[in-house]
């Protein structure tokens, strides 16, 4: 029976989505900066209201949602995993922020023309987040061991992230792309906001459709990473789903909000290594010591808002005097 809870929520996504952009985007326009923080900002509201639903689900049992592999979960378990999923997912997914704006303006996408793009990429990343959700639960069920898999892959990306030069985006080495190279001819320009024309009387694609094709891509290398940091916090599917959508949901909004922001951001960078990197060690200790969701949750968010004081602290400062500059009024510079 929870089959319909999974297929309610996919309707009410897919609803969103449809009221997103056959109504209030109906039309081709910029987002602007308030628009995409009042939707951001709805966005967070319906996911907390969710995490509301979920406490009522699990603590009194609907449709046997609060049993998993012969475990009971309690109400205030699941809201609590909800919740810090979603702030881990949240959290991860702002670094796809940067990537996203570098693809961008690789292709050339008119801002314009970005909001279409974005949307559609949110429709495949709920099929294939959905897929490698499903996959790794099973995994996890099957095999135990794969949780040190997971955690060992998690610290690899903290490692990786740690030492990553400047982000590049190179469309001919996306597998993507170059297959579908292979089956249509691509225009050398954008026809509007279509992705599909005729050139030469046979089908082809735009760059436009290139571009969605390795956002597409991005995403599946990100949730490679996301997807098993959040199964250090539940082992449900059905919570590490809905927070998952619900944090890729917002991050599409949080884009056209802060994407020229994030370089102002520089101490970011280092708490999502360290989120990273103690989420890995959890789960390598998942069966020596099991710690607490709630302690999680406070070491995520102290984590995270470390780097974005020390961030806007940062940015506070001024910059220093170049050499022979200094201030006069400066005692030890008189004479």
């Amino acid at each position: 029976m929870a089959i319909w809870l999974w297929i309610g929520f996919v309707l009410f996504v897919l609803v969103m989505l449809a009221l997103d952009l056959g109504v209030l985007n109906r039309k081709a326009h910029t987002i602007g900066t308030w628009e995409a923080l009042r939707w951001a900002s709805l966005c967070a509201f319906l996911a907390l209201a969710f995490n509301v639903a979920v406490y009522f689900i699990y603590q009194h049992n609907w449709l046997g949602m609060a049993e998993h592999n012969g475990v009971i979960t309690t109400g205030r378990q699941a809201a609590l995993d909800f919740f810090t999923g979603y702030i881990v997912e949240q959290s991860l997914s702002m670094d796809n922020i940067f990537v996203i704006a570098l693809i961008f303006n690789y292709f050339g996408v008119p801002a314009v023309h970005q909001h279409r793009v974005l949307f559609w990429g949110i429709m495949g990343a709920l099929v294939m987040r959905g897929v490698m959700i499903l996959a790794g639960a099973a995994l996890i069920s099957r095999f135990h061991w794969i949780i040190y898999v997971f955690g060992v892959l998690l610290l690899a990306t903290a490692v990786k992230m740690m030492f990553a030069g400047e982000e590049k985006v190179e469309p001919d080495r996306n597998i993507l792309v170059r297959l579908a190279r292979r089956l249509y001819p691509v225009t050398k320009k954008m026809e509007g906001q279509r992705f599909f024309t005729h050139l030469d009387g046979k089908r082809a694609i735009t760059p436009m459709f290139v571009c969605l094709l390795v956002i597409e891509s991005t995403d599946v290398l990100f949730a490679i990473d996301s997807i098993p940091a959040i199964f250090a916090i539940t082992r449900d599917p059905f919570i590490v789903f809905t927070s998952n959508i619900f944090a890729i949901l917002c991050l599409r909004s949080l884009y056209f909000a802060l994407a020229g922001l994030m370089h102002k951001f520089r101490y970011l960078k280092s708490s999502l290594v360290f989120l990273l990197a103690y989420i890995g060690v959890k789960m390598l200790l998942t069966d020596l010591y099991e710690i607490p969701t709630g302690a999680s949750l406070a070491i995520i968010g102290g984590a995270l808002v470390v780097g974005i004081a020390a961030s806007l602290l940062s940015e506070q400062r001024p910059a220093p005097l170049p050499a022979g500059h200094e201030d006069s009024n400066d005692p030890g510079t008189n004479v």
